[in-house]
Formats: C-alpha cells, sequence, structure tokens
C-alpha cells in the first residue's frame, strides 16, 4: 500500500479484531507501562464504527491491572471523527496526518498510521501541567 492509499483508510478498512501492544513512557516518573490486549473495530446498526478495547496493563513492579475503553467512530459530511463513548470529539480521523487534543489543560498531540503490512499503529505524546507521556499502539 502506497503513502497515499494508506492517507486514504477509513475505520470500515479495519473492521475485526486485532492484537493491541501498546507501551506508555510517562517522562515525568520516569515509569513504562506496557499494555496487552485486543481491539476490535465492528460497524454499528447506526452506520458508526465502534472501537473497543480490552487488555491488561502491566507496570514496573509486575502488577497486572486490566484496562478498556470504547470509542465511537462516525462518517461526516467533511470525513470521519473519533468520538469518545459519550459522544463528545476526540479527533478526526485522519492517517498520516497530526491531530490534536486537548484535554484540560495537558494536550494531547497524536497520528494513526497504516503502512499496509497488515498492522496500524496509533501514537501519541501528552505534554501539560498534570501529564508528560509518549503512547504507542501496535495493532496487528
Amino acid at each position: 500500500m502506497t503513502a497515499a492509499a494508506s492517507q486514504r483508510t477509513t475505520p470500515p478498512d479495519l473492521l475485526g479484531t486485532w492484537t493491541l501492544t501498546r507501551t506508555i513512557e510517562d517522562r515525568a516518573s520516569g515509569e513504562r507501562l506496557h499494555v496487552t490486549g485486543s481491539t476490535e473495530l465492528s460497524r454499528r446498526e447506526d452506520g458508526r464504527v465502534a472501537w473497543t478495547e480490552t487488555g491488561t496493563m502491566v507496570r514496573g513492579d509486575g502488577s497486572r491491572i486490566p484496562v478498556s475503553r470504547e470509542l465511537l467512530v462516525e462518517e461526516r459530511v467533511e470525513g470521519w471523527m473519533v468520538l469518545f463513548a459519550d459522544g463528545r470529539e476526540f479527533h478526526s480521523w485522519a492517517p498520516g496526518t497530526q491531530v490534536v487534543h486537548p484535554c484540560g489543560s495537558d494536550v494531547y498531540d497524536g497520528r494513526i498510521d497504516v503502512p499496509g503490512d497488515g498492522s496500524w499503529h496509533v501514537t501519541w505524546h501528552v505534554r501539560g501541567p498534570r501529564k508528560d507521556l509518549s503512547i504507542r499502539s501496535t495493532l496487528s
């Protein structure tokens, strides 16, 4: 898949269950967290795509914490939009392009990449008075 084609990848192109691997680097504390689990993208009756993640986060001390989140992705005139489960806007679906999400006084600067090798990636850099994180997810 060419870079241009990967940028045109839409959420329905990625329907199915994906293996999730995520690394969270907390630069403030020096802690590195790892998440493994699954991500499912499924079409809902209303036409939106449900994005559901479940997994286990492992802390540096070996403790394990169950994690999950649900997002929605809906098609709009201007393109696809990722929403929180309660319907609030999160960011545009724009593979290959930086997206920004202000969260209080912290700012999430992210990117979705679909390289065409059977995987896709979501990367966030979070900075602000409460957070200083890098979050890298691979879905394969």
